[in-house]
C-alpha cells in the first residue's frame, strides 16, 4: 500500500462526507462512476459561529442528496443561503435548480444560463455570507466557465474539477481549452506561493494537503502528456483517435473518450503554438 502522503497532493485518504476544514462540510453524492470518482463533493461552507451556511455544487438532480445537504446544514443549526456553482457540468450543477426551490435561495454562477437571480460570478468577486468570506478565482480551462474559490480563513480552495483529489481532469475540448487550462494552474500555484493555501478541497476524490505539490504535479503531468502527443504526431499518427490509443495505452478503455477530449486540445495548443504542422484534425 503507497502512504498517502507520498502521493501527489498528499491525499487525506478515503472519501466521506463530514468536515473537512474548520468551514468546509463534506456531502458525497452517491453518483460515483469512472469519471467522478466517488462522487461528487458538495461543499458546504460557513463561518462555525454563524447561522448561515453557503452550498458549493448542489450536484446531480438526486432527490435524497439534494435533501441530505439540507438536512446537514440543520442539524449544524444553519440556514442554507446562497448557492454557488464551480461549472455547469450536470454531476455538479444538475440538481441546482431544484436544490433552489427546496432551500430558497439564489443560484450564482459565471454561465448566465445556469444563474436563477440577478447577479452572477466573477474573477475578483469576493462573496460575504454570514462572515464567511469567499474569493472568485477565474479557473477556465476544464471548461470555459470553471470557477474556484478561495477560502482564506480556512487557506484553503474549492477547485470544483480543476483539481482533482485522485488522479487527473480532462480538458474538455472544444469547450475547454488547454492554454487557459495552464494559465489556471498557474494561477493556483500563486494562491499556495503568495496566500498560503494549503489545502484543495476537491469536486471529487479526497481533500489534498499539499495544494502547492498538487498544482506543481497537473502542471508537470500536462507537459509530459503534451511531448507524448507531439511526439505522437512526429511518428505519424494523423488521428485523435490513433494518438489516444497511442498515449493512453496504459489507461482503462472506458477513459479513452474523455482522454480524446484532452487530445484534442493538445493538438489545438501545439497547432496554435507551431509545434506541429497543422495536425491532425
Amino acid at each position: 500500500m503507497t502512504d498517502a502522503a507520498a502521493l501527489p497532493g498528499q491525499p487525506r485518504g478515503t472519501v466521506v462526507s463530514g468536515p473537512a476544514t474548520a468551514r468546509a462540510v463534506n456531502v458525497l453524492a452517491p453518483n460515483a462512476s469512472a469519471m467522478t470518482l466517488d462522487g461528487t463533493n458538495t461543499w458546504l461552507v460557513s463561518e462555525p459561529d454563524s447561522e448561515l451556511a453557503v452550498v458549493i455544487d448542489p450536484g446531480p438532480l438526486d432527490e435524497a442528496h439534494l435533501r441530505a445537504v439540507i438536512a446537514t446544514a440543520e442539524q449544524a443549526g444553519k440556514r442554507i443561503a446562497l448557492t454557488l456553482l464551480t461549472h455547469g457540468h450536470p454531476d455538479h450543477a444538475e440538481g441546482a435548480g431544484r436544490f433552489a426551490e427546496l432551500t430558497g435561495t439564489k443560484v450564482r454562477a459565471l454561465d448566465p444560463a445556469l444563474r436563477l437571480g440577478d447577479e452572477g460570478l466573477a474573477a475578483g468577486n469576493v462573496i460575504r455570507t454570514g462572515g464567511l468570506e469567499l474569493r472568485v478565482v477565474a479557473t477556465p480551462g476544464h471548461t470555459s466557465d470553471s470557477l474556484c474559490f478561495h477560502l482564506p480563513a480556512d487557506r484553503a480552495v474549492l477547485t470544483g474539477d480543476t483539481i482533482l483529489g485522485r488522479g487527473t481532469t480532462v480538458v474538455a475540448h472544444p469547450d475547454g481549452r488547454l492554454g487557459d487550462y495552464l494559465d489556471s494552474l498557474r494561477r493556483l500555484r500563486s494562491l499556495t506561493v503568495d496566500d498560503g493555501v494549503h489545502t484543495v478541497l476537491p469536486g471529487h476524490g479526497p481533500v489534498l494537503e499539499d495544494a502547492q505539490g498538487a498544482v506543481e504535479f497537473y502542471l508537470a503531468h500536462r507537459a509530459h502528456r503534451l511531448a507524448q502527443v507531439e511526439t505522437a504526431v512526429e511518428d505519424g499518427l494523423v488521428t485523435p483517435e490513433a494518438v489516444v490509443a497511442h498515449v493512453y495505452a496504459d489507461v482503462d478503455r472506458s477513459l479513452w473518450p474523455a482522454a480524446e477530449w484532452s487530445v484534442r486540445a493538445q493538438l489545438e495548443y501545439l497547432r496554435d503554438h507551431g509545434l506541429i504542422p497543422g495536425g491532425p484534425e
